[in-house]
């Protein structure tokens, strides 16, 4: 039979397996991922679909899935179907002027950061350690504290790359061209940068049923390679 048309990789995020977006109602973290998975196994026979992950990233999911009480046989379905691979760090080079970007855009976000916590600061002034209705045990000034901390982390932290899980993901989906899964924003700001063809996790389990459909109903089975459009795609790594 003719080699599938669709084959491609894609590189996987911690979110598209963890965001609510991808359960149905009353579906659990592992169950959604035992769902997904099966998906990615089928398109991976049917299409040589091929997904991937650097190893930051896996050690990054099993632990929050472990945290989730997801079971080992899922995660050993992870292993079977999902490629761990280190991204060649020292072999994809990246554009100066995107590095000079990211230090301005760090620079402005520390200023952010700074006027964030003045504000809360100055709120602090207008306290005197009254506790906070309905919560005897917290103060105004925890409360401006906490505050603090979630507008500091917004200001600094959503939607920029700010770790080195989030960096490897780019610079694996670099080195083999492939599309990149995830939920978060600031990856998906720096895959436009790169360049990358990205999607968001929430679509990613429709692809691939629409791939599979198309399976289904024969549009691709048996179809001569030579037709016009149908490119030849680079073999997989290990195949």
């Amino acid at each position: 039979m003719a080699e599938s048309p669709l084959k491609q990789r894609f590189v996987l995020d911690t979110s598209l397996f963890l965001t609510p977006e991808i359960r149905g109602e009353d579906e659990t973290v592992e169950e959604a991922c035992l769902a997904l998975l099966d998906r990615i196994a089928a398109a991976r026979l049917e299409h040589g679909i091929s997904c991937y992950m650097p190893p930051s990233i896996y050690e990054e999911l099993t632990v929050m899935l472990k945290d989730r009480d997801v079971d080992d046989a899922t995660i050993q379905k992870l292993n079977t179907w999902v490629i761990t691979k280190s991204p060649a760090h020292y072999e994809v080079m990246i554009p100066a002027e995107m590095v000079y970007e990211f230090i301005d855009e760090m620079s402005e976000r520390v200023n952010r950061g700074l006027r964030v916590s003045e504000k809360a600061v100055r709120k602090t002034e207008q306290k005197h350690g009254e506790t906070v209705e309905d919560h005897d045990h917290i103060t105004d000034v925890d409360r401006v504290i906490s505050d603090l901390r979630d507008e500091y982390r917004d200001a600094l932290r959503q939607g920029v790359l700010d770790s080195r899980e989030d960096f490897d993901l780019l610079i694996l989906a670099r080195e083999l061209d492939a599309g990149v899964v995830t939920e978060d924003r600031g990856i998906i700001n720096w895959a436009e940068d790169f360049g990358l063809r990205y999607l968001q996790g929430r679509d990613f389990p429709t692809l691939l049923d629409e791939y599979l459909a198309a399976t289904e109903t024969g549009r691709w089975v048996d179809r001569d390679r030579s037709a016009p459009g149908i490119a030849d795609e680079p073999p997989e790594d290990g195949e």
